[in-house]
């Protein structure tokens, strides 16, 4: 910057110079109000996950519990504890799956609405895709696991009184 000032010095001394920057200045400067537009959908991006993750979490625990006098009468019946995992970790899965599809398919079609605001990423990139997925699979198999491990380890007699 002071080699610039010096050589308009030299053409012209009473030529004020104010507010001298880099371009890479001017550059960042033009650059911020998309980089915060774009933190900040990173960021809702996250809170949607984690409200997946917690919804997920909660539905499907809850519909094993509202299942407990049910999962009570198979193992009464003699039904094995890896057959009653195998239930409701299926079913979980099977609607988890085609959550995630349905899910894919509408972010397929609407990131072409947001792919102006994307820099160096394809709107379809299919790392995201897989690593989101793959997320909400994972918790959805625990979100499967943990309430039909719980209800099977409860007494069966106990359950059958449930309500």
């Amino acid at each position: 910057m002071n080699e610039v000032r010096r050589a308009v010095s030299s053409v012209d001394s009473d030529l004020p110079l104010y507010q001298v920057h880099t371009l890479n200045y001017y550059y960042t400067k033009s650059m911020a109000r998309t980089s915060f537009t774009l933190v900040m959908l990173a960021l809702a991006g996250v809170m949607a996950l984690l409200l997946g993750i917690v919804g997920l979490y909660g539905v499907i625990a809850y519909s094993v519990s509202q299942r407990t006098h049910e999962i009570g009468i198979r193992m009464a019946l003699g039904a094995q504890k890896n057959d009653v995992l195998k239930l409701v970790v299926n079913g979980g899965m099977y609607l988890t799956l085609i959550g995630v599809g349905v899910g894919v398919g509408g972010a397929l079609v609407l990131t072409r609405f947001l792919s102006s605001l994307l820099y160096g990423v394809r709107p379809t990139d299919p790392l995201t895709f897989v690593v989101v997925s793959s997320i909400l699979i994972g918790v959805a198999l625990l979100a499967c696991y943990i309430p039909a491990r719980r209800e099977t380890k409860a007494d069966p007699i106990v359950a059958l009184r449930y309500e």
